[in-house]
């Protein structure tokens, strides 16, 4: 029996193209170029051999197999809210994210079955414990105090895993509706208060700022008033001393004085409490002169009697180139209308002592006692001052 040849051509051809495909899979298999930030766990008949870093390497075809490829960049996992007890018995939901990254992959890989739902359990519980211990109002300020220990927890504990856990952080913290509602009627009562104590404050400010420029404008209208006070005074006393020497420049009688007295009394006595006037005795010897001067008879009261025959003839009043009679000392003037007024009152005394008469108070004005004529003083008694006291001869 004879072969045929076409048959076995055939056949060969099929074992060739077998050998190039299993040559063509072989140095497929055989080929491993590995990525940046990632790495291969290569297992030789089940067991580790090698890690493979990021570039070009070699794998022996149906020995060497890749176990797995880990990712070396930071990841990040966003963990579903979970509720949380806080110490004063409040429950609140909080979001955790977690930053970690795989710096060995064997232990990664050998270690641990699935390190992502393994931190994610290690992050609730170790996040329990932690607000656990804490009230509501330490759990809503305390943020950096829990990521700090989150974080420590998890490190110690993912570090035999080839993991390092960079950061955590707390996503959000959501406290009960009935919390939240009491929690804004707080925060709007604090704003309130705090709008009212600055209120208060800005009022007390003011008010300072007010009373402190009235006491100023009260300081500088006081020192006006003073200085206008002792401007006043300096111009009154300026005024009194250019009278003073103006009169004494004008050498004034007496009589000119009584005579201004007369014309001031009109405003003196205008006024509801003037109910007593004090005159002077050599005011009314004053004014008899002038009333002699005006025509007035002599001897009348208020008008001293002429001079007698022992008296002498007195020396004529020197008279001006105008003709009218110039004025005298004024101490001289002074000294008669004392004596004038000193007689006067000794007439009124004697008068009232013989004729038993009561003393009339007008006799110490220069006038005559009511009801008896003018006697002359009686020897060797003192003329009776207005006073009542007996006059002083070292005085007169």
């Amino acid at each position: 029996m004879v072969s045929d040849p076409s048959a076995g051509t055939i056949v060969l051809w099929i074992v060739i193209l077998a050998l190039v495909i299993f040559v063509v899979v072989a140095l497929f298999k055989m080929v491993r170029v590995v990525p940046q930030a990632t790495a291969l766990i290569i297992e030789r008949l089940g067991r580790y051999r090698h890690t493979f870093e990021p570039g070009l390497h070699w794998l022996v075809p149906f020995i060497d197999r890749v176990r797995a490829g880990v990712d070396l960049r930071e990841q990040v996992v966003s963990f579903p809210p979970q509720p949380v007890i806080t110490s004063d018995n409040l429950v609140v939901s909080i979001d955790t994210v977690v930053y970690f990254q795989v710096t060995e992959p064997k232990s990664a890989v050998y270690e641990i079955a699935n390190y992502i739902t393994a931190i994610e359990q290690l992050t609730v519980t170790t996040l329990r414990n932690v607000v656990g211990s804490m009230d509501l109002e330490q759990t809503l300020t305390s943020r950096d105090q829990i990521n700090g220990q989150l974080r420590g927890v998890l490190d110690e504990a993912t570090g035999r895993w080839g993991v390092r856990v960079n950061r955590v952080e707390l996503k959000s913290i959501d406290p009960p509706a009935s919390v939240q509602g009491a929690m804004e009627q707080q925060m709007r009562a604090e704003r309130d208060r705090r709008a009212t104590i600055l209120t208060a404050e800005g009022v007390k400010q003011s008010q300072i700022l007010t009373a402190e420029g009235e006491k100023q404008s009260q300081i500088l209208r006081a020192e006006g008033n003073a200085q206008a006070a002792i401007l006043t005074a300096e111009g009154e006393a300026r005024a009194i001393l250019q009278v003073f020497d103006a009169i004494h420049q004008g050498d004034a009688d007496p009589k000119l004085l009584a005579y201004q007295y007369l014309q001031m009394l009109p405003q003196i006595a205008n006024g509801n409490a003037s109910k007593l006037w004090v005159v002077p005795t050599e005011f009314t010897a004053a004014l008899g002169s002038i009333a002699q001067g005006f025509g007035g008879v002599p001897g009348t009261p208020g008008i001293p009697a002429p001079p007698s025959d022992d008296e002498g003839e007195r020396t004529p009043r020197p008279r001006t180139a105008f003709g009218e009679t110039a004025l005298t000392d004024p101490g001289e003037a002074l000294a008669e209308a004392r004596r004038q007024a000193e007689a006067a009152t000794a007439d009124a005394t004697s008068a009232g002592t013989r004729s038993g008469a009561p003393f009339d108070p007008s006799a110490e004005r220069g006038q005559r006692p009511a009801g008896g004529p003018a006697t002359p003083p009686v020897p060797g008694t003192q003329p009776r001052p207005l006073g009542g006291e007996p006059a002083d001869p070292e005085q007169q």
